[in-house]
């Protein structure tokens, strides 16, 4: 704390009352003391889940609905013909998932298989703007980068944010400079290479 932060929080007395009466913010898998970080994704994320659940939720929400994590081109289609809008090509960061397929290499056979039918959003492991120009030319309609903004909030808060923002803009577009593309309109797959 500095001097700075007591001049504002006279200025904000309100801060402080927030400060001193509000439970500070936790992430319950370094505070709970009910087991491993196992134990919480196991009790977070419900295995009993299926297609009928995804066809009720598509008969409550009248907003677009994004099924994420979709791991097969198999699967990619049943979520879109049970009412997804959008599929999110994903292993959750690759961390828990270090075996399964790489999203970025299904993109090509999910766009193919959906033939318009649903958005192909994609992410796991986007960390540069050349990431995402990689995805928009394999056919992704949009990347999803999370560390990249998470690293700029954790360094400078909200100017870190933008920061991280401007950089993956400022690397997409030097990105598309290098391919001899103006927009990413212009992508196509040829534009990048992927393990075959």
């Amino acid at each position: 704390m500095t001097l700075r932060t007591f001049v504002d929080g006279a200025l904000h007395p309100r801060w402080w009352f927030d400060l001193l009466t509000t439970e500070p913010l936790t992430f319950a898998s370094l505070t709970s003391s009910d087991g491993t970080v196992a134990d919480l994704i196991d009790r977070v994320f419900d295995p009993a889940i299926t297609m009928a659940d995804l066809e009720w939720l598509r008969g409550q929400w009248p907003g677009k609905l994004v099924a994420k994590g979709v791991q097969s081109v198999a699967d990619a289609e049943r979520v879109v013909a049970a009412g997804a809008d959008a599929v999110l090509l994903s292993s959750h960061g690759g961390r828990q998932l270090d075996r399964a397929p790489v999203p970025l290499e299904l993109v090509p056979a999910a766009r193919e298989a959906l033939d318009g039918r649903a958005e192909v959003l994609v992410d796991t492991g986007f960390t540069t703007g050349a990431d995402v120009v990689a995805a928009i030319a394999l056919g992704a309609n949009a990347a999803l980068v999370g560390r990249a903004y998470l690293y700029g909030l954790m360094a400078g808060g909200q100017r870190g944010v933008a920061r991280a923002v401007q950089i993956l803009s400022l690397e997409v577009a030097r990105t598309l400079a290098l391919l001899g593309v103006n927009s990413v309109t212009e992508l196509r797959p040829e534009h990048v290479s992927i393990r075959p």
